[in-house]
């Protein structure tokens, strides 16, 4: 199988700093791991590597600030991310977020939804979890082959703490028996911790934040990646 490395540079990285590391990305043996970089709107290029953190569900028109189809399909951008937590507290809210995933996948996009519970939910229990979670992927077209879904816990986000491996491991299955569809991970991802999260049955890959603004530190989540995508096969 092929294992899937995220990069999510957030609003980090110049255009100039962009194109540096995108072309050592390019040199790096990814073997069977699909890797995607999802820099800042201003630092999109024209690659297969690059993805877009956001996107307006419109082709173009009278949205002040906002990037569309139109200026994605400019540089060759078909992934996507969608439902980020960062963008939910920003106010995307979850009528919005289901128009901008169908916009997306009708229009021929990996879109890499992402779902999460902050603390207050994480504190409840498995079951208040699981039902924050399920809410979350209302409306979504679950069947779409296109769709991918990244569990990453609020409260993981940017901390130096991840879930355990059970606990992801009972996450993931959880989200795989409601949607038919593995997960990605995200969430405190580093090189020391990748390969156990990968080896997990229910994790088809990872998003990777912080770790990833480091060259050498994602390449080296890569090569992991690699191995546990050939120990897969």
């Amino acid at each position: 199988m092929k294992v899937k490395v995220l990069a999510n540079f957030k609003m980090n990285k110049t255009r100039k700093e962009t194109k540096e590391y995108l072309e050592k990305l390019e040199k790096v043996d990814k073997g069977r791991v699909e890797v995607t970089i999802f820099p800042p709107m201003s630092a999109l290029l024209p690659s297969p590597l690059v993805g877009a953190q956001n996107g307006y569900p419109a082709e173009k028109g009278a949205f002040t600030g906002e990037v569309g189809l139109e200026q994605l399909r400019e540089f060759g951008i078909d992934k996507i991310l969608i439902g980020h937590s960062e963008r939910r507290q920003l106010g995307e809210t979850p009528q919005f977020l289901r128009e901008k995933s169908s916009f997306y996948l009708e229009n021929g996009f990996q879109v890499f939804f992402c779902i999460g519970e902050p603390m207050e939910v994480h504190q409840q229990g498995k079951e208040a979890i699981g039902a924050y979670l399920l809410s979350q992927l209302e409306g979504i077209d679950l069947s779409h082959p296109n769709l991918h879904i990244a569990y990453e816990p609020v409260w993981a986000i940017g901390q130096k703490v991840t879930p355990s491996l059970e606990m992801i491991e009972n996450i993931g299955h959880f989200i795989e028996k409601n949607t038919q569809k593995p997960i990605l991970y995200g969430g405190g991802v580093k090189k020391d911790n990748v390969q156990e999260i990968l080896e997990l049955s229910p994790v088809e890959g990872v998003l990777v934040g912080s770790a990833s603004l480091d060259f050498d530190h994602f390449a080296q989540i890569i090569q992991i990646a690699k191995s546990v995508a050939e120990r897969k096969q």
